[in-house]
């Protein structure tokens, strides 16, 4: 069966492996606590609009992204909106 090609934020991966890679890569750059660059930030905007649940994800609006502890003690990326609230998103989900 054929790679199906998934474009995220405009960046074209030849398959959904290459898409998760790419963010986990991105996951474990930062430490829990950071606030993610403005850089990555972009692709994780595009990210989570692929969300099933990329509406409540966003709520009223993304003031910027950071990384968290999570269940089990994972990381995992977090949505700050302009409202002061957070809401955690799997990057799996998204893919």
């Amino acid at each position: 069966m054929p790679a199906i090609p998934v474009t995220i934020g405009g960046k074209i991966f030849e398959k959904k492996g290459d898409a998760l890679e790419f963010f986990q890569v991105m996951l474990a750059k930062y430490y829990p606590g950071d606030t993610v660059s403005d850089d990555d930030s972009v692709w994780l905007t595009g990210l989570i609009a692929r969300h099933p649940e990329a509406a409540e994800k966003i709520g009223n609006g993304i003031r910027n992204f950071s990384v968290r502890r999570a269940d089990y003690n994972t990381k995992c990326f977090w949505v700050n909106r302009v409202d002061g609230t957070s809401e955690k998103f799997s990057y799996k989900s998204c893919v």
